[in-house]
């Protein structure tokens, strides 16, 4: 979900991407979409709307003006939209699933945001009886997956923020703190450039084998494999980018481990161009690492798309035939776990371009030896 609204965004933005969205429902033979808060919201409204049990809902039809039903309490905070939609404003004693099948009028196929909760979503079907109902992924997802330049810059500024963050981090040492006492520096600092850091992880030793490790409070020591993952965002979009230190001098497998996960890294970004299809990185990544003996130890795909969520499409996994184009943005992010030992990954975020990949961070991705 974002955490910030875009004040810099020109309106005209969100009506080329809602002119987009009503195209993709022609295409896909849909008569109207049906939005709540999400990221969806966000990058078709510009406005955070947060979710609650009071509904607020984006309605868009194929062909038409779209609306938007909002609380009375929160119209307020949309009031600068309003050459872009029609508010309906519903009081604390009206049912806003009946406004909103009034505006949706009798669609035979409606396409509804995957975040929506359920008890609204019942409600709705309930309203507008004899509908179809579809996932509003496949209309909305060319939109959200290729981004514009303006994404792209931010995108780009967010991460080199996120890079100075860790280019400071790294000169004091880590010994004698708490995998928490870490991670809150590193957000500390992360915010300080202007980033909402709001989530990270850090896992040492052998919660570094972990890679989804929940962030505690044991002491990192001399002789720890140190993973932190973590990012934020600057007007929504997100920065998320890892990297593994050692403390103290690393054993041998250690260091050819954060070797291999380091060619894997660059061999993935340098496989990326238009045309190529999602899974062929996550085979080259993976081959790469299986060559020596680690494949086992390569326990999740070697990316996911990344904008105004962290995790978003498209993915980067076996199986996954899209190809890629320009202005997709994604992680590259390949990892081996040795459990009850130490974990090795290094990720950063990658957009296609006309020519290839280009990183939106360059945060070091030697191996760093700290005390």
């Amino acid at each position: 979900m974002p955490t910030a609204t875009l004040p810099t965004a020109d309106l005209a933005v969100y009506a080329a991407r809602l002119a987009r969205a009503q195209a993709e429902l022609a295409r896909h033979g849909a008569d109207a979409l049906l939005v709540g808060p999400s990221a969806d919201f966000f990058y078709l409204t510009g406005y955070n709307a947060h979710t609650s049990e009071r509904l607020t809902m984006l309605v868009l039809p194929a062909e038409g003006d779209p609306a938007i039903v909002v609380p009375t309490l929160e119209a307020p905070l949309l009031a600068d939209r309003r050459d872009l939609f029609a508010l309906h404003v519903w009081t604390e004693t009206e049912p806003p699933t009946a406004i909103v099948a009034g505006l949706a009028g009798s669609p035979d196929v409606v396409a509804v945001g995957d975040q929506l909760w359920t008890a609204f979503l019942l409600k709705l079907q309930a309203a507008i009886p004899g509908a179809r109902w579809l996932g509003a992924t496949e209309i909305l997802r060319p939109l959200r997956m290729l981004k514009d330049a303006r994404e792209v810059a931010l995108m780009r500024e967010v991460g080199r923020r996120t890079d100075e963050a860790w280019a400071e981090f790294v000169t004091r040492p880590l010994s004698g703190q708490t995998e928490a006492e870490a991670i809150d520096r590193l957000s500390a600092l992360t915010r300080g450039n202007g980033v909402v850091a709001n989530w990270g992880i850090c896992a040492s030793g052998p919660n570094s084998a972990s890679p989804h490790h929940h962030t505690g409070d044991r002491v990192i020591q001399p002789g720890d494999a140190v993973v932190f993952d973590w990012g934020g965002t600057l007007e929504g979009y997100f920065s998320d980018v890892t990297r593994t230190v050692h403390v103290g001098e690393p054993e041998p497998e250690f260091r050819r481990v954060y070797d291999l996960v380091l060619r894997a890294n660059q061999a993935t970004l340098d496989a990326v161009r238009p045309g190529v299809e999602c899974q062929e990185l996550d085979r080259v990544a993976r081959n790469l690492i299986a060559a020596e003996g680690y494949g086992d130890a390569f326990i999740h795909r070697v990316g996911h798309g990344l904008g105004l969520e962290v995790h978003e499409e498209p993915y980067l996994v076996s199986g996954n035939t899209m190809p890629l184009a320009e202005g997709m943005v994604f992680s590259d992010e390949p990892g081996v776990y040795l459990a009850d030992r130490f974990g090795v990954r290094i990720e950063d975020a990658v957009v296609c371009t006309a020519t290839g990949g280009e990183r939106l961070n360059e945060a070091t991705r030697d191996l760093l030896v700290l005390e």
